[in-house]
């Protein structure tokens, strides 16, 4: 995500009451259902349809995660938001817990989120708040021992920011586009760290998730086309209004766009239903990243693993970044639209390729393989970064891959090469720092620890690092760990040298 001002030309690379199908799985005393939507919390059938073939099976694993059952109620002035949540929580650690905690976004990115009407299994609980209210900490009736599961509800209501000032417009409403990112209380991570929450650093990314099945009901005028994650599973329209049900899962967030203004263009790979949207002055924008995203899609697919969804949304927004990335989806800024023209002394298609190349990329790192995007934003930034690196590779050779190298390089080489680790947290480095270090010096890592296993073992790694690590949480040591195990040598000293402080 971000400051992705990337290019191939040695540029400094910156960086929503519908008729719900019958489940397949019945509701049931054994087989509760939420009184949200009415649906079986366990009925992944409804997510069927949105993954691809060779990724279905994932629908009977998985079993402890998190089920969201969501309704968004858009005002007709695009920045009021009220709804409700039903969330399915399930212990899956080996200690009792005492609480659930929630991260309340919206008060740390300009706007304001309120709760209101908070039940554990039906009873009512009061919350409490840290974190400038964006953390909301539940405390239990009784002890959640492992294993053992609980729904919580409640109201929310949100009031977005009609600005794009605060970490780069992801929840915004903004020339009639209504950028709706982590719009709904999240269930924190629990790890070695306990429940895991801080306020997000302005320079990085926000969220630190698991991935979770979602289910949402999004209600709105009639006259907005609405993008988001997931897959569409009915719609209906009553008078003025629209109502549409999604299903998205597993999945680390869910994103939601609406405009009066956006236009669709589509096109398919494989199994693969991309859409772009955009207003009508930039489809020929909307377009050419529909283009890159088949590529892309492409590439990534062979050298990683199959994108897991049957959908893949781009939307045009008004971000302050190039692009951002969430599940399912990509936002990219309008401003680099314009691909017959330029941007920043060069063709602006350079911009829109490598950005649309990035954010594709982050599909496989931050969202089929999860990190801590805030304590450890190389695992995902640095490895889409490297991954676009390949893109250009395997697309267009190796002229154009040592382009966007140099760019790479050049970018560290603002801070004089300054071996800062690629592997501490957002917070700890300053804005110029985050985008040399995580964006500039740690893709040409994956580059160097590839010339020291060698290439084909290198390549054998990243599918392994992939399939071993889908849809749970990599840390430093695990990708160390695995490497080691391919190349059969102990990693320390690269891993030493570029990545962990000193």
């Amino acid at each position: 995500m971000k400051n992705i001002h990337a290019s191939i030309l040695s540029l400094s690379l910156l960086l929503a009451s519908c008729n719900l199908p019958s489940p397949t799985i019945p509701a049931s005393p054994s087989n509760p259902s939420s009184s949200l939507l009415k649906t079986a919390w366990d009925d992944r059938a409804l997510f069927k349809s949105g993954l691809v073939a060779s990724e279905q099976p994932v629908l009977n694993e998985l079993n402890g995660a998190s089920v969201y059952h969501l309704s968004f109620n858009i005002a007709d002035n695009l920045y009021h938001v009220t709804g409700t949540e039903e969330v399915r929580y399930t212990n899956t650690e080996a200690t009792t817990l005492n609480d659930v905690q929630f991260r309340l976004f919206p008060n740390v990115l300009g706007g304001e989120m309120q709760i209101t009407n908070l039940q554990v299994d039906s009873q009512p609980v009061n919350p409490e708040y840290e974190l400038e209210k964006s953390l909301m900490i539940v405390r239990l009736p009784k002890v959640l021992g492992p294993g053992q599961s609980i729904v919580l509800h409640m109201d929310f209501s949100v009031t977005v920011p009609q600005s794009v000032e605060l970490n780069y417009g992801v929840l915004a409403y903004f020339d009639d586009v209504l950028a709706l990112a982590h719009a709904y209380p999240m269930i924190c991570v629990y790890d070695d760290e306990g429940w895991n929450a801080e306020i997000p650093s302005q320079s990085g990314d926000v969220t630190y998730a698991d991935a979770s099945f979602y289910v949402v009901q999004v209600t709105a005028s009639k006259g907005l086309t609405l993008a988001t994650s997931g897959h569409k599973i009915s719609s209906d329209e009553a008078g003025p209004v629209q109502t549409m049900v999604v299903a998205s899962g597993p999945a680390r967030d869910f994103f939601l766009a609406a405009s009066p203004n956006f236009e669709d263009a589509s096109q398919t790979f494989g199994e693969v239903t991309i859409h772009s949207y955009a207003r009508k002055d930039l489809i020929a924008g909307a377009q050419f990243a529909l283009d890159v995203a088949s590529k892309a899609l492409d590439v990534y697919g062979k050298r990683y693993a199959p994108y897991p969804y049957t959908e893949l949304n781009i939307v045009s927004t008004p971000t302050r970044a190039l692009g951002i990335e969430y599940p399912g989806a990509i936002a990219i800024a309008n401003r680099i639209y314009d691909v017959a023209g330029e941007y920043r002394g060069a063709p602006t298609s350079i911009y829109m390729e490598s950005t649309v190349a990035h954010e594709i990329g982050h599909q496989w790192f931050y969202n089929l393989v999860g990190d801590d995007q805030l304590d450890d934003p190389w695992l995902d930034e640095s490895l889409a970064q490297f991954a676009t690196l390949q893109y250009y590779m395997d697309e267009y050779g190796s002229g154009a891959a040592d382009e966007f190298r140099r760019s790479l390089d050049g970018r560290w080489g603002n801070l004089e090469y300054s071996k800062i680790p690629i592997g501490l947290p957002v917070a700890k480095y300053s804005a110029d720092e985050y985008g040399a270090i995580v964006y500039g010096r740690g893709p040409l890592f994956f580059e160097a620890l590839r010339d020291k296993i060698g290439g084909q073992t290198f390549d054998e790694f990243m599918v392994d690092y992939t399939a071993t690590l889908s849809w749970n949480i990599a840390t430093p040591e695990s990708m160390q760990t695995l490497a080691e195990k391919h190349c059969s040598c102990d990693l320390d000293g690269i891993f030493d040298e570029w990545v962990y402080p000193r």
